[in-house]
């Protein structure tokens, strides 16, 4: 079983930069390709980005492309997410998301999801 448990949200003011964490534990966290997902309010949850096991590959939805950076530090746990000039769409929930087969993240598919923490980007 994976725990992960998300951090770095809050209210913030456009322009700002955000950077949100993921913390994995429960399984060795080299073993795990990592994920981010947003849900923005009225909206389906949606895709942002990926990175692979070790961190060598990263993979984001069109929509966000150049605007947020994917990132991990294998010997923290943790996995990062990071955008700057942030602009009030921005606001939603940022899900954390684990794949251990090391594959099914290529196909947007997780096994493991974290609580969630509010991004509210203020204008």
């Amino acid at each position: 079983q994976v725990q992960l448990v998300e951090s770095g949200g809050g209210l913030v003011h456009a322009g700002d930069s955000l950077r949100l964490s993921c913390a994995a534990s429960g399984r060795a966290f080299g073993s795990l390709a990592m994920g981010w997902f947003r849900q923005a309010p009225g909206k389906e949850r949606e895709y942002v980005a990926a990175i692979s096991r070790t961190g060598y590959s990263t993979f984001y939805a069109d929509s966000v492309k150049c605007r947020f950076t994917i990132a991990r530090d294998n010997a923290k746990n943790t996995v990062y997410l990071l955008k700057d000039s942030l602009k009030p769409e921005t606001t939603a929930v940022y899900y954390c998301a684990a794949d251990p087969t090391g594959s099914h993240y290529l196909r947007r598919s997780f096994d493991y999801w974290g609580q969630g923490t509010q991004v509210t980007v203020s204008s």
